[in-house]
Protein backbone atom coordinates (compact mmCIF):
# COMPACT_ATOMS: atom_id res chain seq x y z
CA UNK A 1 0.00 0.00 0.00
CA UNK A 2 1.52 3.33 -1.04
CA UNK A 3 0.60 6.66 0.54
CA UNK A 4 2.23 9.71 -0.99
CA UNK A 5 2.83 13.12 0.51
CA UNK A 6 1.85 16.01 -1.70
CA UNK A 7 3.56 18.57 0.44
CA UNK A 8 7.05 17.15 0.85
CA UNK A 9 8.52 20.58 1.43
CA UNK A 10 8.36 22.16 4.84
CA UNK A 11 10.22 19.44 6.71
CA UNK A 12 12.71 20.58 9.30
CA UNK A 13 15.49 18.39 7.94
CA UNK A 14 15.99 16.02 5.05
CA UNK A 15 18.04 13.00 4.22
CA UNK A 16 20.97 13.39 1.85
CA UNK A 17 19.70 14.59 -1.52
CA UNK A 18 16.46 15.96 -0.05
CA UNK A 19 14.79 12.52 -0.03
CA UNK A 20 11.95 12.36 2.54
CA UNK A 21 10.76 8.84 1.73
CA UNK A 22 9.60 6.91 4.81
CA UNK A 23 8.72 3.24 5.16
CA UNK A 24 6.48 2.29 8.11
CA UNK A 25 6.36 -1.44 8.88
CA UNK A 26 3.84 -2.43 11.57
CA UNK A 27 1.00 -4.95 11.75
CA UNK A 28 -1.27 -2.63 13.77
CA UNK A 29 -3.31 -1.12 10.92
CA UNK A 30 -4.92 1.68 13.00
CA UNK A 31 -1.51 2.77 14.38
CA UNK A 32 0.03 2.72 10.89
CA UNK A 33 -2.76 4.88 9.44
CA UNK A 34 -2.49 7.47 12.25
CA UNK A 35 1.30 7.56 12.10
CA UNK A 36 1.29 7.71 8.29
CA UNK A 37 -1.00 10.76 8.27
CA UNK A 38 1.02 12.47 11.01
CA UNK A 39 4.32 11.84 9.21
CA UNK A 40 2.89 13.07 5.88
CA UNK A 41 1.95 16.29 7.66
CA UNK A 42 5.64 16.60 8.59
CA UNK A 43 6.70 16.32 4.93
CA UNK A 44 7.44 12.62 4.51
CA UNK A 45 6.42 10.54 1.47
CA UNK A 46 5.05 7.49 3.29
CA UNK A 47 4.98 3.85 2.20
CA UNK A 48 3.29 1.33 4.50
CA UNK A 49 3.95 -2.39 4.97
CA UNK A 50 2.21 -4.70 7.42
CA UNK A 51 4.69 -7.61 7.49
CA UNK A 52 8.40 -8.36 7.24
CA UNK A 53 7.82 -9.75 3.73
CA UNK A 54 6.06 -6.56 2.56
CA UNK A 55 8.75 -4.44 4.22
CA UNK A 56 11.55 -6.31 2.48
CA UNK A 57 9.73 -6.00 -0.86
CA UNK A 58 9.36 -2.24 -0.33
CA UNK A 59 13.09 -1.94 0.47
CA UNK A 60 13.96 -3.93 -2.67
CA UNK A 61 11.70 -1.77 -4.88
CA UNK A 62 12.89 1.58 -3.58
CA UNK A 63 15.03 1.85 -0.42
CA UNK A 64 13.62 4.77 1.61
CA UNK A 65 15.64 7.45 3.37
CA UNK A 66 13.81 6.72 6.65
CA UNK A 67 12.11 3.70 8.22
CA UNK A 68 9.98 3.06 11.30
CA UNK A 69 9.78 -0.66 11.96
CA UNK A 70 7.95 -2.66 14.62
CA UNK A 71 10.22 -5.18 16.33
CA UNK A 72 7.74 -8.07 16.40
CA UNK A 73 5.63 -8.77 13.36
CA UNK A 74 3.42 -11.73 12.54
CA UNK A 75 5.93 -13.21 10.11
CA UNK A 76 9.21 -12.43 11.88
CA UNK A 77 11.46 -9.71 13.25
CA UNK A 78 11.41 -6.13 12.03
CA UNK A 79 15.19 -6.15 12.49
CA UNK A 80 15.38 -8.06 9.19
CA UNK A 81 13.90 -5.00 7.45
CA UNK A 82 16.40 -2.66 9.15
CA UNK A 83 19.29 -4.92 8.15
CA UNK A 84 18.12 -5.13 4.52
CA UNK A 85 17.60 -1.37 4.37
CA UNK A 86 21.11 -0.62 5.67
CA UNK A 87 22.57 -3.09 3.15
CA UNK A 88 20.72 -1.41 0.25
CA UNK A 89 21.03 2.18 1.47
CA UNK A 90 23.73 2.80 4.12
CA UNK A 91 22.70 6.45 4.65
CA UNK A 92 19.10 5.48 5.60
CA UNK A 93 17.92 6.26 9.12
CA UNK A 94 15.72 3.63 10.72
CA UNK A 95 14.17 3.32 14.15
CA UNK A 96 12.69 0.28 15.85
CA UNK A 97 9.45 0.41 17.84
CA UNK A 98 8.49 -2.23 20.35
CA UNK A 99 6.19 -2.97 23.21
CA UNK A 100 8.68 -5.55 24.49
CA UNK A 101 11.74 -3.46 25.20
CA UNK A 102 14.92 -4.77 26.72
CA UNK A 103 18.58 -3.86 26.55
CA UNK A 104 19.65 -6.84 24.42
CA UNK A 105 17.18 -6.12 21.62
CA UNK A 106 18.02 -2.41 21.73
CA UNK A 107 21.72 -3.21 21.31
CA UNK A 108 20.93 -5.62 18.45
CA UNK A 109 18.76 -3.01 16.72
CA UNK A 110 21.53 -0.42 16.88
CA UNK A 111 24.18 -2.91 15.70
CA UNK A 112 22.01 -3.74 12.68
CA UNK A 113 21.81 -0.06 11.76
CA UNK A 114 18.85 1.45 13.62
CA UNK A 115 19.54 5.00 14.81
CA UNK A 116 17.12 4.68 17.73
CA UNK A 117 14.87 2.29 19.60
CA UNK A 118 11.56 3.55 21.00
CA UNK A 119 9.05 1.86 23.28
CA UNK A 120 5.41 1.78 22.19
CA UNK A 121 3.31 3.76 22.35
CA UNK A 122 5.54 6.35 20.69
CA UNK A 123 3.93 9.43 19.16
CA UNK A 124 4.71 11.06 15.82
CA UNK A 125 6.77 13.84 17.45
CA UNK A 126 9.04 11.33 19.22
CA UNK A 127 9.44 9.34 16.01
CA UNK A 128 10.14 12.42 13.88
CA UNK A 129 12.70 13.69 16.41
CA UNK A 130 14.42 10.30 16.51
CA UNK A 131 14.59 10.16 12.71
CA UNK A 132 16.04 13.63 12.26
CA UNK A 133 18.45 13.45 15.21
CA UNK A 134 20.83 11.28 13.21
CA UNK A 135 24.22 11.46 14.84
CA UNK A 136 23.36 14.65 16.74
CA UNK A 137 21.99 12.98 19.85
CA UNK A 138 22.19 14.86 23.12
CA UNK A 139 24.85 13.85 25.62
CA UNK A 140 23.69 11.36 28.26
CA UNK A 141 22.81 12.93 31.63
CA UNK A 142 25.52 13.10 34.29
CA UNK A 143 23.29 11.39 36.85
CA UNK A 144 21.08 8.93 34.95
CA UNK A 145 18.12 7.29 36.64
CA UNK A 146 18.66 3.89 38.21
CA UNK A 147 17.08 0.84 36.59
CA UNK A 148 14.63 0.66 39.51
CA UNK A 149 13.61 4.27 38.92
CA UNK A 150 13.16 3.70 35.16
CA UNK A 151 10.97 0.66 35.91
CA UNK A 152 8.94 2.64 38.46
CA UNK A 153 8.46 5.53 36.01
CA UNK A 154 7.30 3.11 33.30
CA UNK A 155 4.80 1.49 35.65
CA UNK A 156 3.49 4.92 36.68
CA UNK A 157 3.11 5.99 33.03
CA UNK A 158 1.17 2.83 32.12
CA UNK A 159 -0.95 3.22 35.28
CA UNK A 160 -1.89 6.77 34.23
CA UNK A 161 -2.57 5.69 30.62
CA UNK A 162 -4.95 3.04 31.99
CA UNK A 163 -6.91 5.68 33.89
CA UNK A 164 -5.41 4.56 37.21
CA UNK A 165 -7.09 1.16 36.82
CA UNK A 166 -4.92 -1.35 38.71
CA UNK A 167 -6.37 -4.46 37.03
CA UNK A 168 -5.89 -3.11 33.49
CA UNK A 169 -2.38 -1.86 34.32
CA UNK A 170 -1.41 -5.26 35.75
CA UNK A 171 -2.75 -6.97 32.63
CA UNK A 172 -0.81 -4.68 30.27
CA UNK A 173 2.38 -5.09 32.28
CA UNK A 174 1.92 -8.89 32.58
CA UNK A 175 2.21 -8.49 36.32
CA UNK A 176 0.22 -9.92 39.22
CA UNK A 177 -2.30 -7.37 40.52
CA UNK A 178 -1.08 -7.58 44.15
CA UNK A 179 2.53 -7.10 43.09
CA UNK A 180 1.50 -3.98 41.20
CA UNK A 181 -0.43 -2.67 44.21
CA UNK A 182 2.67 -3.08 46.42
CA UNK A 183 4.81 -1.20 43.87
CA UNK A 184 2.27 1.61 43.55
CA UNK A 185 2.13 1.98 47.35
CA UNK A 186 5.90 2.56 47.60
CA UNK A 187 7.80 5.80 47.04
CA UNK A 188 9.78 6.28 43.87
CA UNK A 189 13.28 4.76 44.00
CA UNK A 190 16.26 7.11 43.55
Amino acid sequence: MQVSAEHASGAETTAPGGDMSLLIVDDDRAFVQRLGRAMEARGYAVTVAESVREGLEAVDRSPPAFAVVDMRLGDGSGLDVISALKARRPDARGIVLTGYGNIATAVTAVKLGAVDYLAKPADADEIHNALIAGDHKPEPPENPMSADRVRWEHIQRVYELCGRNVSETARRLSMHRRTLQRILAKRAPR
